[in-house]
């Protein structure tokens, strides 16, 4: 059985940092393509970033480019969203996802597995 266990995020003021983690199992996530995806009040879920396979491509959105990393530690078969320089448009619940391909992927529908989801609020 696999799950997508997300712990992290929270209220911060703006220009703080939060990490998110997203830790695995019934899954490698050396062997997975992993993703980083938010749903806004009010709005759908978009996409954040996302890492290929054994770490070899990464993508990220553009409002989030330069401020967020996505990495992964396969010791602890974990994945993580650091997220620096938070902006109240940030707010969002959070979500990690897993699909099993090579590349990265930036479309929600097409991920096989889910994180429960973590929320994260940024104050002006």
């Amino acid at each position: 059985q696999v799950q997508l266990v997300q712990s992290g995020g929270g209220l911060v003021q703006g220009g703080g940092s939060l990490r998110l983690s997203c830790a695995a199992s019934g899954l490698k996530v050396s062997n997975y393509a992993m993703g980083w995806f938010r749903q806004p009040p009010g709005k759908e879920r978009e996409f954040v970033a996302a890492i290929g396979w054994r770490g070899g491509s990464i993508s990220y959105s553009d409002p989030v480019k330069g401020r967020f990393t996505i990495s992964r530690d396969t010791a602890k078969n974990t994945i993580y969203l650091q997220m620096n320089n938070l902006k109240p448009e940030d707010t969002a619940v959070y979500y990690c996802a897993a699909i099993f391909t090579l590349n990265y992927c930036k479309m929600s529908g097409s991920f096989d597995y889910w994180g429960q989801g973590t929320q994260v609020t940024v104050s002006s």
